[in-house]
């Protein structure tokens, strides 16, 4: 085995870094999701069977959401070359959506009981990804100009020039997130609040980093992963607000019920 710097040589094949990365992101994101899945009356068999319609689509969506908002315009054929760079996380995240949807549709399964548990292996998966980053260099951030500043993890060297290491900083809070989601999961019961906390903190997360990014992509003058982030927030704080509100309703009913029974 020969090592490179973005990647390494392995029975006469080139196995890229970023790519190889990403990969075992998702592998672990998977075993991840089949130890936890019981939390919703789940089984690992279902995992298995939901990954072949998520990571297809995932990276079909990734690559198409890159294209989408790149400057570069590609021609028909490097559309498909992925092994050459260019996905975006948010793009692989709405593809899987797709995916989970797809396979809900076909086998009369719950969204909102997979979307819980998956979001617990994705944010790993996404904290594994952005190290992939590094090796892709990508993902970094504005440039830094203060030579105090010129350190890893800080800031890392892009072509020789020192930038912020955003990716280093999403790796670190997804991870946080993770462990998180890793004791929440066994506590909440309650159907969507896993989903609904995914949206808000990847979100918030997202939101504030992408401020400082140096190569985003942008719709105009708007960052549009900035903007998608924030219309996660709201969406998982107004998904959070009907969860509690059906809730309590629902508690307040029973209790009504039980007042009437004991009453007559």
């Amino acid at each position: 085995m020969i090592l490179h710097s973005k990647g390494f040589e392995f029975l006469g094949l080139h196995i890229n870094l970023y790519g190889f990365i990403i990969a075992i992101g998702m592998l672990l994101a998977i075993l991840v999701v089949c130890k936890i899945c019981k939390h919703r009356n789940l089984k690992s068999d279902d995992i298995y069977l939901i990954a072949l319609y998520v990571l297809p689509l995932s990276i079909i969506g990734a690559r198409i959401y890159f294209v989408a908002f790149s400057e570069h315009t590609f021609t028909f054929w490097e559309v498909f070359k992925i092994w050459e760079g260019g996905m975006a996380i948010y793009g692989g995240i709405i593809g899987g959506a797709l995916g989970v949807l797809l396979y809900c549709f076909i086998h009369k399964k719950n969204f909102i009981d997979i979307a819980d548990v998956a979001v617990v292996g994705l944010i790993l998966g996404q904290a594994i990804g952005r190290i992939g980053c590094y090796f892709g260099g990508c993902c970094y951030g504005i440039e830094v100009t203060n030579e105090a500043f010129m350190w890893f993890p800080l800031a890392t060297q892009i072509d020789g020039v020192w930038h912020l290491s955003t990716f280093f900083y999403e790796s670190f809070c997804n991870f946080i997130i993770f462990l998180v989601f890793v004791f929440l999961i066994k506590k909440i019961k309650t159907r969507g609040v896993m989903l609904s906390l995914y949206l808000i903190c990847y979100g918030t997360v997202r939101c504030i980093i992408e401020t400082f990014r140096g190569d985003s992509l942008y719709i105009g003058s708007i960052k549009v992963s900035q903007l998608l982030s924030g219309l996660l927030i709201l969406a998982g704080i107004i998904l959070l607000i009907v969860i509690y509100t059906i809730k309590y309703k629902k508690k307040g009913k029973i209790v009504e019920d039980n007042n009437i029974s004991k009453n007559s």
